[in-house]
Formats: structure tokens, sequence, C-alpha cells
């Protein structure tokens, strides 16, 4: 039959393009759909060879057609040959064989499908997924996971991988929930994670993750909804940081800083740093207390604020010479400095600096210490021992005085009684000048009596004395006498030490007087001990009376010298006068009490002496 386009109304109805060859592979027929979805060179296709019908893709359907020639049907992927302009277009092709009534085959027909736009859809999708994919794995110390909207993986990269342990094969196609214990599985939290997600947009929070040994970490967590369009579906990207070590640093540090604040708030010390500059850095709490300045007045301003005005100067220059060298004199040493409070007045303080660094910072601090009380009661206590080295002076020439009046008292007895003998013996001579030497002689005796009252008077003023008597606990009179002598003591390595018993009541004395008993026994005990050697003063308390002893390990007391210890003038010492024992004794005794010596438990030596409790009879008494 001659070669015509056979179009009919139901196949132009068909929704695919359609032509059919002859057993030569000239066309029969195309239809409607075949024209508007392929470019074709010729006019009308009908009656030409296979090649015409689709320009530069003849080779790959006379392919197919020759197949359904030999009697195959079958269904092609999509192909996509090149055009001569460069496009590219993509069609899927069905191939069948014609038969006639015989079943002899005729020719072949041919049904094609333009998927030009859905493989560009495709491909789009697919490039999108694998650069996607690509910077997820390249995202380094994050796990990053894409959701569908059903809240199961479709992406997980191998930042997820090393931070859960799961790999993606195992993780893509589980739900979001896989990745909490049972716990806040069962409480319903990775689907409260993704609602919130869904209605707001994102989620963000720090809560726990599970990895796959069983391990858990601190994660931060950020869910962004992802609206879904024609090339991407919606769904859930998920962003995962473990801060565990984050969360315990923020701790640490925020513990440092607490304990850095109670520090500074407890130190004794004041501490005051600064930069190379001289701006205060830091100003503690004692800080504030010692120079009357809260810390928010003065950091960043100059530390010279805090000195006399004639102390900057040099100051300066000490900063200067250490920025330009890096060198100080004072770093690591401790001196006396002045400083100046917030209300202009000055105290002494000692300064002992070294130098910090951080955050790429070099910085000085300063520890101080105020010096004001300690040099106030150094001085008291100066003063003190001035009183004792006066009161000793003092009881020295008395007891030398008393001495005297004793030694003195005898010779001018005897001076009295010569001299009224020998008035008598006068009177019984020549009446004119035996009267007159019997006066001069009388005289003279009443003068010589008159002077041995005038020494026996000032002797027993001497040894009763004025004593000014105070209410004192035992053992602070103690440690008040002995400071002195301790802490030089110390310098040839002597131990010297106060044991007072508990409970022992005051004692009503002269505080000066019994200080120079104890400072006087404490002192000859230390010269009799050598290096390494020991000195206590203890004191106890008894019926109706403290006992004090002061002891040593030095070589002791022989028993020749310890009968004439009290006796004045009785030393061994050669720049003694032998007036200190004796001393004592008489202010003892003056006290109501008494002193003896005895040798001391496993050697050295040991004077005791009682003073008698207080009570409000020994009170009236005195």
């Amino acid at each position: 039959m001659p070669y015509t386009r056979l179009a009919g109304p139901l196949i132009d109805q068909i929704p695919a393009a359609i032509a059919v060859f002859d057993a030569k592979l000239r066309c029969v027929m195309v239809n409607a759909r075949w024209l508007t979805q392929f470019p074709v060179p010729a006019a009308d296709p009908v009656g030409h060879d296979c090649n015409g019908l689709i320009p530069n893709g003849c080779t790959l359907l006379r392919g197919y057609l020759e197949r359904a020639l030999a009697g195959e049907s079958f269904s092609s992927e999509a192909a996509a040959p090149e055009t001569s302009d460069g496009s590219k277009y993509w069609f899927r092709s069905h191939v069948a064989p014609w038969r006639d009534t015989r079943g002899k085959v005729r020719g072949a027909m041919l049904v094609c499908e333009n998927v030009t736009a859905e493989m560009e859809q495709t491909l789009r999708t697919r490039v999108l997924k694998e650069e996607l994919s690509l910077f997820v794995d390249s995202a380094e110390g994050f796990a990053l996971a894409l959701l569908d909207e059903q809240g199961q993986v479709t992406i997980w990269n191998s930042g997820a991988e090393r931070l859960t342990g799961w790999r993606e094969t195992e993780a893509v196609g589980q739900t979001y929930g896989f990745q909490f214990n049972a716990e806040d599985q069962a409480e319903g939290l990775p689907a409260s994670q993704i609602d919130l997600a869904r209605r707001n947009g994102v989620f963000r929070d720090r809560c726990w993750r599970m990895r796959k040994d069983g391990t858990r970490f601190r994660a931060e967590v950020i869910i962004t909804r992802i609206e879904g369009d024609d090339v991407l579906p919606g769904g859930f990207g998920e962003v995962v940081r473990d801060v565990t070590s984050e969360e315990f640093q923020a701790r640490s540090l925020e513990a440092n800083a607490v304990l850095l604040r109670s520090i500074l708030e407890t130190i004794p010390e004041a501490l005051v740093v600064i930069d190379i500059s001289g701006r205060i850095l830091l100003f503690s709490t004692t800080a504030e207390a010692m120079f009357g300045f809260s810390a928010s007045e003065v950091l960043g301003r100059d530390v010279s604020m805090l000195m006399p005005e004639r102390e900057r100067k040099a100051h300066d220059g000490y900063m200067r010479h250490y920025r330009q060298s890096g060198e100080s004199r004072m770093m690591g040493s401790k001196r006396r400095l002045i400083g100046r409070r917030k209300d202009g007045s000055e105290f002494p303080h000692t300064l002992q600096i070294a130098e910090a660094f951080g955050g790429g910072q070099q910085m000085i601090a300063g520890f101080m210490q105020d010096l004001s009380e300690k040099e106030a009661a150094d001085a008291e206590l100066e003063q003190l021992q001035r009183e004792l080295a006066h009161i000793s002076r003092v009881h020295e020439m008395g007891t030398l005085a008393s001495t005297i009046a004793h030694e003195l008292n005898q010779p001018l007895m005897a001076i009295t009684n010569i001299v009224q003998t020998a008035a008598d013996i006068l009177k019984n001579g020549d009446p004119a000048s035996r009267v007159v030497l019997a006066e001069a002689l009388a005289e003279a005796g009443r003068e010589a009596l008159r002077a041995g009252d005038i020494l026996r008077r000032l002797r027993g003023f001497l040894s009763r004395g004025d004593l000014e008597k105070t209410l004192e606990d035992p053992s602070k009179l103690a440690e008040d006498a002995v400071y002195f002598e301790a802490a030089r003591a110390r310098y040839r390595n002597i131990g010297c030490n106060v044991d007072c018993a508990a409970g022992i009541p005051p004692i009503l004395v002269d505080r000066v007087q019994i200080q120079q008993v104890i400072l006087n026994l404490t002192k000859n005990a230390i010269q009799s001990v050598g290096a390494n050697g020991k000195v206590t003063v203890a004191i106890t308390a008894e019926a109706d009376q403290i006992r004090c002893t002061v002891s040593d390990t030095g070589p002791g007391v022989s028993p020749d010298r310890a009968a004439r210890l009290f006796e004045p003038f009785s030393t061994t010492k050669t720049d003694g006068m032998g007036l200190g024992l004796p001393i004592c004794r008489s202010i003892i005794e003056a006290h109501g009490g008494r002193i003896w010596y005895e040798p001391a438990p496993g050697g050295g030596a040991a004077f005791v002496f009682t003073l008698p409790h207080f009570t409000q009879e020994n009170d009236d008494a005195q």
C-alpha cells in the first residue's frame, strides 16, 4: 500500500509518541504527540528512513528497531543523544515487533517518551545531594545529619560516625530517638524536640546523648526545619557538637573563679596586681580594708595613688627601669614601705612582689602586710623593756643601799659605844676640860646614832618597797616578759617556751616587778645553755598559790654555789654585780611569796618562786 501518514483520532489521543516502521525501517506512521515532543527534520517523516526521525539518535534507534524486527520486545533506559547545537534531551523507548495475521514480523513499533525535564530534575537532585554530603562530611568537629518529615535519618556524616560510633549504614533509616537512652525515649524527649523544631522552625538545647558503646556525652544540639520544594524534600537538619570538655572546663573555670574570689576575700595579706604600665588590675578585699579604697575606685588607675607624694617619683623611676630592662631589684624580696590611705593618713607596710603572666599579658603581683599594729606593739614592748631595765637599776641601787646600810650599821654602833665610853671617862678628869670634851663626844655620839637611824630607815624602805598591784593573767604576764629574749634565743637555736596549765587563776601583783623577776631568771637560763638548748617557763596552780619554774638544760649549779646564790655580790659573771637574784628575792618576798633553787629533772637548773592566789582577804591585807 502507498506510504501515508496514519493519524487517526484514536492514536493521536494516546499520551505517548508513537512511530511504526516496516521491515526496511521506513516510517509508516507517527502520531501527533511524536511531532510535538521530538524535533523532526522532515516536514512529514512518513516514508522516510528511521535516520530522519530523531536527529543524531538514528544509530541508537536503528539498533532498537533491528532488535524488534528480530522478534524482541523490550524497554530501554533513558538516553540523551547530542544535538547539533550542543543541547541535550532525554527519551525512554519501548520497542515491539509488528506482525501480520499469520504472525510474521512485518515491521516494528516504537513508543518514545521525552523525559528531559524529569532527568534534569533527577540529576539536579543528585548533584545537590552529593554536594551536601560532601559539605556535611567535611564539617570537622560537628555531627551533621538530615532527617525526613518523620524524623528518620537520611544523611549521616563522617563527623557523626566519629562522635557517636554508629556508621552511616547503621544510622540511615533509623528514627531520631536511637541517639537517646531508654529513659529519655520513655519520656518522649526525642519526639518533643522534633515537634519543637517543626513548630518554631529551630530547636536549640544542651542535653545528654548516647554513643553506640553506651557512654554518654554532653551535646549542644541544633535542629532546623527544612521546607521542601520541587527539588529537595522537606525534613530537618541536625547539628550536634560534643561540649562535655567545654562544660567541664567552664565549670572548672567557674570553680577556680569562686576559689580565687574566696582567697582574695580571706587572704591575710593585701594583694594588688598591676600591669607593666603600673595600672591596677586587681585589688583584694584585704587591700580595700588596708587602704580604705573600694576596688571600683582604683581599678585602671596608677598604683602610685597608694603612695605618699614624696615616694611617687622614685616609684615611677623603678617602673621605667623595669619596662626598659626587665630587671627589678625588689622582685622576690620583702621591703618596708609607707602607704597612703584614702583619708590621706600614712602607715607602714611590707611589700613583696612577683612577676605573673596570663592571657598574653605581663603583670606584677604585690603582697602587702600592714605593720601599724605590729610596730605599735613592738614600741610598747620596747617601752616595757625600758621600764623593766629602769626598775632593775632602781632595785640594784636599792639592794646596794640596803647592803651598805646593813654593813655600816655595826661599825656605827661600835663608834657610838666608844664615844660614849670616852665621854664617861673624861667626866672623871679635870672639870673644865672634861666638860667641854664630854659635850663634844656626846654630840658626836648623837650624830652617829642619828646616821645609823637614817640608814636603818632607808634599808627598811628599800626592803619593803611601794607596790602598784593589778590583777594579772600569769600566762600573759610570762609571755610578755620573755618575748624579746625568746626571739633573740632563736638565733642561737635555743628554744624558749611558756607552758601554762589550764585554769590558772589571776594573781594580784606589781606587773613590772614580777615580769622583771621572770625576765631575770630567763636571761640567766638562756646564758647558761649552749646552742640547741631549751628553756621552759612553767606555771602551775597549787592549793593557795601559783608556782612558776624557770628551768634549763644547761650544766646546773654546783652545790657550793647553790648555798650563796641569793647573797648580794655573789656572782660568777665577769661583768656582773651579783645583785640580780637578791633583787628577785626582795620582789617575791615583798609580794608574800618565796623563791629558791633546785636541780632540774634530767640535769640543768630550775629556779622556783611562788605567789599567792588573788582573794579578797589578801587584797584587803595589802
